[in-house]
């Protein structure tokens, strides 16, 4: 049970470490866990935790305990403002957690699976971050939404912060922790403790900050289209019908980069390529929907804009000294879930890049219906099979409208 001032018995400590009692009596032996007292406290159970953690990684107790005996190592840091966030295992089951909060046991489920562990038993308890989501769940069931459209918002911002938190372990490795460890710096050094955890507190707002910038972003497009639905509703207004769409941009020759150059210049070359279409794209109001290693999948709510963009990206990446990139772009319904994109434009839209030659812009004729005034002008390059499609597709080169006088 839990002590005064939050510390906890022996045997509970063990369990919220996900240990066995003899695991902790063992780091006492050893004296990695230094405590004479009863009580255990929450930082020698983050300790606790990361040494199961380093054992599994194959590091034998008895050495890190030599390591630290002599100071070439050491565990200290964990108890820093920036490691609390290190979660142990609370008292309650997903079974009691799911009877207590009438959330649904595989919904449950999904909870661990978002933050990137294992499917849960019914009897597994609940991490301490766990707890934190669920009044989060049960309010949106009390409302009516449904456990599906729940299990598609956890998922994405598990997959997103999985990202994130990937990019920043990182950039700390890459900044603080490998220039120190080359420089001869001792542990306390390497640590870094008083500046990780001013970094930390800083990385949470920006995080925040940029995530209230996306809602916005994401939130007035709710409104519009809300708006747009209403007014037409009431007969005051009706938006001419253009279909979203999906754009695939492709670099020519990239397998190659990476098997030539290496793959730190062909990483270089995605910054490079990430960097241009992220700022191309939004200026034509689109956006970027997920890389994939050689390219690049975007989403236009109107499709003449995305040709235009797609032109623009083609001459940025010849601009910026890059291999030649290839775009395919289709018109059509799309399907939406986690942050993702599917369905059959989507396919399309892939196959039509693949079939494009390096510098070209394809399009089908879905998206040259949709792309009146657009700046572009299009020419017919005639019914052509793609890979995968059924039947004949009628494909359209897309080039810059000539200048009038």
């Amino acid at each position: 049970m839990e002590g005064s001032e939050g510390t906890f018995s022996r045997d509970e400590a063990a369990r919220r470490a996900d240990v066995e009692p003899q695991f902790l009596d063992e780091l006492i032996q050893l004296g990695i866990i230094n405590t004479d007292d009863a009580e255990i406290s929450p930082g020698n159970v983050r300790r606790i935790g990361l040494v199961k953690s380093l054992q599994g990684a194959g590091i034998p107790m008895d050495r890190l305990a030599e390591a630290m005996h002599s100071g070439a190592v050491s565990l200290d840091f964990v108890e820093t403002s920036a490691y609390q966030h290190f979660s142990a295992l609370g008292g309650e089951t997903f079974a009691e957690a799911s009877a207590r909060t009438e959330i649904p046991l595989p919904l449950l489920s999904v909870l661990r699976e978002a933050i990137g562990r294992a499917q849960p038993e019914p009897n597994d308890r609940l991490r301490d971050d766990e707890q934190l989501v669920l009044p989060f769940i049960a309010t949106q069931l009390k409302n009516g939404f449904r456990p599906k459209a729940i299990e598609r918002l956890l998922r994405a911002q598990g997959d997103s912060l999985r990202r994130i938190a990937g990019a920043e372990s990182e950039w700390w490795a890459s900044e603080v922790i490998r220039p120190a460890i080359e420089a001869g710096k001792n542990p306390e050094e390497i640590a870094a403790t008083e500046f990780a955890d001013e970094l930390t507190g800083l990385a949470e707002k920006s995080i925040l900050a940029m995530y209230h910038a996306h809602q916005q972003h994401a939130w007035t497009q709710n409104i519009i289209e809300g708006f747009e639905a209403m007014l037409a509703r009431a007969g005051l207004y009706s938006r001419l019908d253009r279909p979203p769409a999906m754009c695939f941009l492709d670099i020519t020759g990239y397998t190659r980069i990476t098997q030539e150059r290496g793959d730190v210049a062909a990483a270089d070359v995605a910054e490079q390529l990430g960097r241009l279409v992220q700022r191309t794209s939004v200026q034509h109001g689109g956006r970027p929907v997920k890389w994939l290693g050689d390219g690049v999948m975007l989403y236009f709510r109107d499709p003449g804009p995305g040709v235009v963009a797609a032109l623009d990206m083609i001459d940025g990446v010849t601009d910026a000294g890059l291999p030649p990139a290839h775009v395919g772009l289709h018109a059509g319904p799309v399907l939406f879930q986690e942050g993702d994109y599917f369905g059959q434009t989507v396919n399309l839209a892939s196959r039509i890049a693949e079939y494009a030659r390096p510098g070209e812009v394809l399009v089908t004729q879905a998206v040259v219906d949709a792309s009146a005034n657009s700046g572009a002008s299009f020419t017919e390059i005639g019914p052509v099979e793609l890979k995968g499609v059924a039947g004949t597709i009628h494909l359209h080169s897309a080039r810059r409208a000539p200048a009038t006088a």
